[in-house]
């Protein structure tokens, strides 16, 4: 026995609604969740040439539970996001960091035909998230790829007493703002823009300058985070006033270029620089917590759950205008 549920996919470069069957028996771990908003992500926009079932920050309500299923029940609301499984047993699993997992399914990576933006979604119990109850649906969504990519790179590196510098103030940087500044760290926020300066400051930001000024920078930087998908200039950041000797500085999206660093400055200045994907289950959990005790939330822009719906969200997002996460809502 199967459901009918439909699912977005690029079909030659188009995103369409298409029929999709799902397994109405769950296996006993399975929860099966009727999705209500799902949000779109720049991840998105890399895999619609490649006809994949699309999203991977969605909410929802459950419908119906495996037979082994204990933490949820029929009703409860649920996060689905980037990390769908891992193999439970190895060293990273058993440290808690299953999104090292080299048996780990994530978005892109795997299993096709599984999406947030369609009608149902089917998770693994340990991989879905409870959403407290004073999160609205619309900010979860896209807490569960966005929040947790950027919570997961401020608690890996950034130290009681540091300063933690943003680059950008996009659908990732307004969030690191929000977090950075309510986890107590001094924000220090760079921009393209002057114009972004008051917006920056309502998330927290508690200094403000221009990327292409960042001598101005009055103390060193210990963690830099790099929200935009354009790479600023590394030599004038990697230098010993701007960036604090022994910084990390953390790329959050992907490059769409080779990376060319000054060799001089990144050795004797001891620079730390690595990339940093989404958060492991626990964490990912530890976020819609903190977010929800402490007022985070995304700047949206909501839709319709419709084809139409998707091409205008995605077409503001391809334009820049879109401030800041665009919110399918069923």
């Amino acid at each position: 026995m199967t459901i009918q549920s439909n699912v977005f996919r690029g079909i030659e470069g188009v995103v369409k609604k298409v029929p999709l069957e799902i397994p109405s028996e769950l296996g006993p771990k399975q929860v099966l969740i009727k999705i209500t908003h799902s949000s779109l992500c720049g991840t998105d926009v890399h895999f619609i040439p490649h006809s994949a079932a699309l999203g991977h920050e969605g909410i929802g309500t459950v419908e119906k539970v495996g037979s082994e299923v204990t933490q949820f029940q029929i009703g409860d609301r649920a996060g689905a996001g980037y990390l769908r499984n891992s193999c439970g047993h190895c060293d990273y699993c058993l440290r808690g960091q299953d999104i090292y997992c080299y048996e780990r399914s994530v978005y892109g990576e795997s299993d096709f035909s599984t999406g947030t933006f369609g009608d149902y979604y089917i998770g693994v119990e340990s991989y879905i998230h409870k959403i407290p109850d004073n999160l609205p649906s619309e900010h979860a969504a896209p807490l569960q790829c966005a929040g947790s990519t950027v919570y997961q790179a401020i608690i890996s590196s950034a130290k009681p007493g540091d300063r933690v510098g943003i680059i950008g103030i996009g659908g990732l940087g307004h969030l690191a703002i929000q977090f950075s500044a309510k986890m107590g760290y001094e924000t220090v926020v760079l921009s393209t823009s002057a114009d972004k300066e008051a917006e920056a400051r309502s998330f927290g930001a508690s200094e403000f300058y221009l990327l292409s000024e960042p001598e101005k920078i009055t103390k060193p930087i210990n963690v830099l985070i790099v929200t935009g998908s354009h790479y600023p200039d590394w030599a004038k950041l990697m230098k010993k006033d701007i960036l604090a000797r022994g910084a990390d500085i953390l790329c959050l999206s992907a490059p769409t270029a080779p990376i060319e660093l000054p060799s001089f400055p990144m050795f004797f200045e001891i620079y730390n620089f690595k990339s940093s994907l989404v958060a492991s289950r626990g964490i990912h959990d530890d976020m819609l917590k903190f977010a929800a005790h402490n007022g985070i939330k995304p700047t949206i822009e909501t839709f319709s759950f419709t084809e139409e719906g998707f091409a205008e969200a995605l077409a503001k997002m391809n334009s820049g205008k879109l401030r800041y996460r665009g919110v399918l809502v069923a």
